[in-house]
C-alpha cells in the first residue's frame, strides 16, 4: 500500500502540469441536503477530470527507454482523455482502447491529441486488447492498477485536507478504485476522523463485489456510467479500500443523472453522472451517521455532454 510521502511527492511531480483545483463550500448543496457541504472540484481539472493527476505522474515517473516506446491505456472515457493530452504535452505518443460504449466526445478529445485510438466492443474486451498491445512493447499506464497512479490521484485527497474547513464524512465515486485509495490514504495521514464513503452505480459494482468476496472477482457490467465501469478491480485497491474506507455505497444509474441534473439545478456546476451518483449517495450516509455530519463531496469529472444527459434523463423519465 502506499503511504502519505507517496502522494507527498506525486505532488511535487506533477506540479506545473495540474491544477490546485477549488475546494469550495457549496450552499445550495447544503440546502439540498439540510447539511453543510464541501465541494472538491475536479470538473474544472486538466482534461475535465482528476484522471490528469495519475496519468501526469506515471508519464513523469516513465524511465527515457519506457517514454520512447510509447504508452497504452485503457478507459471508459476520462483515463483516455488523460494519457492522451498529457502524453502529447509530454512528447509520448499513447495509445488508447476504450469500449464503443465510451462518450464519443472522450474518442474525439483523445484523437485530437494525437492518441491512437482503438475501440472494443465491451470492456472486458478492451482490457484484453490493452494487454496485447502492452505485450507487444508499449509502456502500460493502468487506470488504477499501479501505485504511482494511485499516489497521483491521491493529490486531490491532499488538497482537499489542506483546503477544506471542517468535514465528517468525504464521499467519493469508485470505478477501479485509484481515487477512492489515494483520497483515503491521504485523509487518513492528515485528517484521521473523517469516515472516507466510496460511491458505486447498481450494474458497475466491482468494489462492493470484491468487499463482499474478500477480494477482487469479475462482475457483469450494465451501468450506463462508463466512466466507472472497471471489469474488476485490483488487489492495490480492494487492500486500501478495506483498510481505510468506512464502506462502498451503491446507487442506481437513475439516481446518478438525477444527481447530474441536482448538482446543476443547485449547485451550479455541470459534471457527468461519475459525480451525480454523490448525491443519492449523501442522502444514505446521512441517514447512516445521523445529526452533526459535515460533508465532503469530491466532483470527479465532468466530460458528459448536454445531450448525452438529457438522453439518459429522458429515458429515466427524469425532470
Amino acid at each position: 500500500m502506499i503511504d502519505i510521502s507517496d502522494i507527498e511527492e506525486a505532488s511535487r511531480r506533477i506540479a506545473g502540469q495540474v491544477l490546485r483545483t477549488p475546494t469550495v463550500a457549496a450552499p445550495g448543496l447544503s440546502a439540498l441536503l439540510g447539511v453543510p457541504v464541501t465541494a472538491k472540484l475536479e470538473l474544472l481539472q486538466r482534461t475535465g477530470s482528476f484522471k490528469a493527476r495519475g496519468a501526469a505522474a506515471k508519464l513523469l515517473a516513465l524511465s527515457a527507454a519506457d517514454r520512447a516506446a510509447g504508452v497504452v491505456a485503457v478507459s471508459g472515457g476520462n483515463h483516455g482523455i488523460a494519457v492522451a493530452v498529457m502524453a502529447e504535452v509530454l512528447d509520448v505518443k499513447a495509445t488508447v482502447v476504450m469500449p464503443r460504449s465510451a462518450p464519443a466526445r472522450a474518442v474525439e478529445i483523445a484523437e485530437a491529441a494525437g492518441a491512437t485510438v482503438r475501440l472494443a466492443d465491451t470492456m472486458d474486451a478492451a482490457f484484453a486488447l490493452m494487454t496485447r498491445l502492452q505485450g507487444d512493447g508499449l509502456t502500460l499506464v493502468h487506470p488504477f492498477d499501479d501505485p504511482v497512479v494511485v499516489a497521483g490521484q491521491g493529490t486531490v485527497g491532499l488538497e482537499l485536507a489542506e483546503d477544506a474547513g471542517e468535514v465528517t464524512d468525504v464521499l467519493v465515486s469508485v470505478g477501479g478504485g485509484a481515487l477512492v485509495s489515494g483520497v483515503a490514504v491521504a485523509l487518513r495521514a492528515r485528517r484521521p476522523g473523517v469516515r472516507i464513503w466510496g460511491v458505486e452505480t447498481d450494474g458497475a459494482r466491482s468494489m462492493s463485489a470484491a468487499l463482499a468476496a474478500g477480494g477482487p472477482v469479475p462482475v457483469e457490467l450494465s451501468s450506463i456510467v462508463s466512466t466507472l465501469s472497471a471489469p474488476a478491480v485490483s488487489q492495490l485497491t480492494y487492500d486500501h479500500v478495506s483498510a481505510l474506507v468506512t464502506d462502498v455505497v451503491v446507487v442506481s444509474d437513475a439516481e446518478a443523472v438525477q444527481g447530474t441534473l441536482d448538482l446543476a439545478n443547485h449547485a451550479k456546476v455541470w459534471t457527468e453522472p461519475a459525480a451525480g451518483c454523490l448525491l443519492p449517495a449523501a442522502r444514505q450516509v446521512l441517514d447512516r451517521v445521523g445529526d452533526g455530519a459535515r460533508l465532503g463531496l469530491v466532483l470527479c469529472g465532468g466530460n458528459a455532454t448536454t445531450t448525452d444527459v438529457m438522453a439518459w434523463a429522458d429515458r429515466f423519465h427524469l425532470r
